[in-house]
């Protein structure tokens, strides 16, 4: 996509291993040479409430319904931290999963974030995307203060610490310059993709709606469901709640778990994110830690199905998905439902039933929190819920039809996400490459037109990032025992 980069002709060793080499006229200097913390507290608290993102960086927080209200369970936000333009906002407690960015906002933020200054001759975005490089996150890891994981803390003594590459400050603006170029055009290409991906999507819920309401008989006799949103439905067919319809809704636990995958000799729990958008992914877990002690009916098996009963965004809240294969082996977390299905329900079935509008409406009305806050689905929600349901036979012809409609439409929708993920996968090395001078970008950057238009939101928060933020803003509002004093 970027073509004709050619490394530095001459580069040397950085004298940090982890480093490796660098562009020979290129520094390295300590983070506490490049910046410095700013500790300015807000005396009214009406300012802009940002939020700090692994994926998209510092954000402005706003509500779901588009209100003016602080998204934020906080009776008061003086005290909170200001920050300013180009100012670096850190989320001390998940610093070292990337919870870091540069503000392109005035604002405040939690307290219990640290918010720094860059120096003189520091250009605050090449830094935006050093720090949050993978190989950066490794070595903020190592830096911060803490035994186990979920107890880390990146305080300002650790991050001074850190060794932090600086090219001259004109390679500095060429490679921000660049590296929002190459950005803007891989947001044009996934916004064209999701785009296409959203019409796909709405062709395919229309046939599953029409299927799990209506039925394949467009001559059969209709009658009232008695449930608004539903309307009419086949005579023959029944209204039942989900609660008559399951032998059980089992769900799991929350242990502290370790932020990489499980391995042949170990087990790991899913993240809520396991049933985004009604498919199963079973690389999104968290390894459990050796002689973890759980109920063994807790792990999953291929053909369960699984429902989201939380998420940082609403619109994931309530997804839906049957497990196809499996690799690892995984048990479940607490923010996930697996109901059995009784002999009155197919399980392909009622997974269609639950991936169509009159169930997501069902969902919609049941979410109790704001968003980022408090988006959860309770059990007794779920198993109040109601659904139109046929004979057995019936439903099982149901889903060999829609699946044989659909097939076409979920093979082009799976290569749209291949061909995202594979984008996102280049940006990440690309940025690697460029920022710590593997490739050499000042030609290209002089070549580079002006660029002013503002490039239309990615659909949903996950930006150029992984979507799933169950853990990208934890602590917003809660101090830290070392903060609180």
């Amino acid at each position: 996509m970027i073509p004709n980069l050619k490394p530095y002709p001459s580069m040397k060793d950085s004298g940090v291993s982890w480093l490796g080499k660098v562009p020979a006229h290129w520094d390295v200097r300590r983070m506490k040479l490049l910046l410095r913390e700013v500790d300015s507290r807000s005396s009214r608290g009406d300012e802009q409430l940002l939020r700090v993102s692994q994926y998209t960086g510092v954000t402005q927080r706003e509500m779901i319904d588009g209100s003016d209200e602080p998204n934020t369970r906080a009776s008061s936000l003086v005290g909170y931290k200001r920050v300013a333009v180009d100012d670096l906002v850190v989320n001390i407690m998940l610093a070292w999963n990337g919870s870091m960015g540069v503000s392109r906002h005035d604002g405040i933020a939690s307290p219990a974030y640290c918010v720094y200054r860059f120096r003189s001759g520091v250009r605050p975005w090449y830094y935006h995307e050093l720090l949050r490089l993978p190989v950066y996150k490794g070595r903020i890891k190592t830096a911060s203060t803490g035994v186990v994981e979920s107890r880390l803390r990146l305080y300002s003594d650790d991050l001074g610490r850190i060794e932090g590459i600086l090219p001259p400050c004109e390679e500095q603006d060429a490679i921000v310059r660049f590296l929002d170029h190459a950005d803007r055009r891989m947001r044009r290409y996934i916004l064209a993709k999701q785009k296409l991906i959203k019409l796909l999507e709405e062709q395919k819920q229309a046939i599953i709606h029409r299927a799990v309401t209506r039925g394949l008989d467009s001559t059969v006799r209709l009658k009232p469901s008695g449930v608004e949103w539903l309307g009419e439905v086949p005579e023959h067919w029944k209204v039942l709640r989900l609660k008559t319809l399951v032998r059980v809704i089992d769900q799991g636990v929350s242990p502290q778990a370790e932020n990489r995958l499980a391995d042949d000799s170990s087990w790991g729990v899913l993240k809520a994110g396991c049933v985004n958008r009604g498919v199963f992914r079973d690389t999104e877990h968290k390894r459990l830690p050796a002689h973890f002690p759980f109920d063994s009916n807790l792990g999953v098996e291929i053909g369960d199905v699984l429902v989201s009963r939380a998420s940082g965004s609403p619109q994931l809240v309530g997804s839906v998905g049957r497990i196809q294969s499996l690799a690892y082996r995984l048990i479940l977390s607490d923010k996930t439902f697996r109901p059995v299905f009784n002999t009155r329900a197919d399980s392909d079935f009622m997974v269609l039933a639950m991936n169509s509008r009159y169930y997501r409406q069902q969902v919609e009305q049941a979410i109790s929190g704001a968003e980022g806050l408090a988006n959860n689905l309770p059990s007794s929600s779920l198993r109040a819920f109601a659904f139109a349901v046929p004979p057995v036979p019936e439903q099982r012809t149901t889903v060999e039809h829609v699946r044989g409609l659909t097939s076409q439409l979920l093979g082009t929708i799976s290569r749209a996400l291949r061909e995202i993920d594979l984008l996102r996968e280049y940006r990440t090395r690309l940025i690697a490459d460029v920022v710590t001078g593997k490739l050499d970008v000042r030609a290209a950057a002089a070549k580079l037109p002006e660029e002013t238009d503002e490039i239309e939101p990615l659909d949903g928060a996950e930006d150029l990032g992984e979507g799933d933020e169950e853990t990208e803003d934890v602590g917003l509002d809660a101090v830290p025992e070392e903060a609180e004093a």
